[in-house]
């Protein structure tokens, strides 16, 4: 590959050729880390009874612990990855965190299974910011929401399969074992990454701005990126609005299977055969959906329109959500469930692909890396750790039934991401985007 990344030329012609096949090697690696990240919720409460473990330290786990490798590291990733291979990168990434996932098994106690969580969430920083870069260099602005979009199915097909193959092995064989089963094959997808994707040259979707010598090729300091970041009203106001979107879904994700265990009644592997394959369809159409209308609406309206797409989806999806956690009948709850999935799970295309559209073509994996930084240090981070110190915190009054309101004192925080994202539409139309 160093022979082609030599000869721009070529490297693009072979990267257009292989546009397909690296989005669908990218959007698996996606889906790895989530299924490698969240196979811990179906888990939960096996792992729960096994080594005694609070709520609040499995929030820990899912959460803050996790998190906070993850996010950090995900600053240097991106530092290198604006300098050096992404490819490589991302394989050796992948690698790692599937490796951590198998060792989760072998954990005896807490202490143990947190380290083995941290190691997991070393690798998983090495992938996303990589990603989003590679992704912006291979398809122009007016269809890398739809690219993002699909790219963003890692997400819930992640979550979705993570439940129903964690939930499946671990009824027959124990909860060791689904660690196992999930994080061992990452390791060939590593292989297939590093032999079929290619290094796409640098801007090499926005020829023009190549052209002209926008780009000098040279990697501003990380200051700079905050800074830029942070000087981008329209940017801003993403990032905040994704953020506490994620910080609301990824508390509800990661103690979602246990709320419909103690709360609705259903087992654990009734969500993993039942719940979580419809749930990952209706994920998918949202997700892709989501993309494709962000694609057409910018066309007819303009990018600002991107925005306001997120905040009309969420809008129907809110009052769905808050009637699933008032619900405990399982069948009122899961179909409302799915539903409000159409309509939740939309938003991180759209949201990446307006943010890479406004970076700097030598500040995109930092970009990236800035905002996953904010969003899983607070989101990921403190989500499933602030729901768990809060059912812990009602159980004395409210028994097992003590998440359910956990739950929905985080779906009350989401009109404040709702501002964010009609005030980023707002100030994208005034840029004329």
């Amino acid at each position: 590959m160093t022979g082609i990344a030599s000869h721009p030329e070529i490297a693009a012609t072979l990267a257009l050729k292989r546009r397909g096949i690296t989005l669908t090697l990218l959007t698996t690696a996606y889906f790895f880390s989530y299924m490698d990240r969240q196979i811990l919720a179906i888990l939960q409460e096996l792992i729960r009874k096994d080594l005694m473990l609070s709520d609040t330290q499995l929030g820990l786990l899912a959460g803050f612990a996790f998190a906070i490798f993850y996010a950090t590291l995900g600053i240097p990733v991106a530092r290198l990855a604006d300098r050096g291979n992404r490819v490589n990168i991302i394989a050796i990434a992948l690698a790692l965190w599937s490796l951590m996932t198998a060792v989760c098994g072998l954990a005896q106690n807490f202490v143990q299974l947190l380290a083995a969580r941290i190691g997991v969430g070393v690798g998983e920083a090495g992938s996303s910011p990589p990603s989003h870069s590679i992704i912006a260099d291979l398809y122009p602005p007016e269809k890398r929401a739809g690219a993002m979009g699909i790219y963003s199915l890692g997400v819930v097909l992640g979550t979705a399969f993570g439940t129903m193959i964690g939930g499946f092995v671990a009824h027959l064989y124990g909860w060791r074992v689904a660690m196992f089963t999930v994080g061992l094959p990452g390791i060939a997808l590593a292989i297939l990454v590093k032999l079929f994707v290619v290094e796409p040259p640098r801007g090499m979707s926005e020829a023009q701005i190549v052209a002209e010598g926008q780009d000098k090729g040279v990697i501003p300091p990380l200051g700079e990126g905050f800074r830029t970041m942070l000087a981008s009203g329209p940017a801003f106001n993403l990032v905040m609005g994704v953020t506490i979107t994620s910080l609301i879904g990824y508390g509800h994700a990661a103690f979602g299977p246990s709320f419909m265990q103690r709360s609705v009644g259903l087992s654990m592997i009734d969500v993993a055969r039942y719940v979580a394959p419809v749930g990952a369809i209706c994920g998918t159409i949202s997700a892709v959906g989501g993309g494709w209308l962000a694609n057409k609406v910018a066309a007819k309206y303009g990018l600002h329109a991107q925005a306001w797409l997120v905040l009309a989806l969420k809008c129907i999806g809110l009052p769905l959500s808050f009637l699933f956690y008032f619900s405990s009948d399982p069948y009122v709850a899961v179909p409302l469930y799915w539903v409000s999935v159409l309509f939740v799970s939309s938003y991180l295309g759209p949201s990446f692909a307006l943010i890479q559209g406004l970076a700097p073509l030598r500040m995109r994996a930092l970009w990236a890396a800035v905002t996953l930084l904010v969003i899983n240090l607070v989101g990921l981070g403190l989500g499933p750790t602030a729901i768990g110190v809060i059912s812990d915190l009602l159980r004395p009054t409210f028994g097992e039934d003590s998440l359910r309101y956990a739950m929905l004192t985080f779906a009350a925080a989401t009109p404040w991401a709702l501002w964010h994202y009609w005030r980023a539409g707002v100030l994208l139309k005034r840029a004329g985007a």
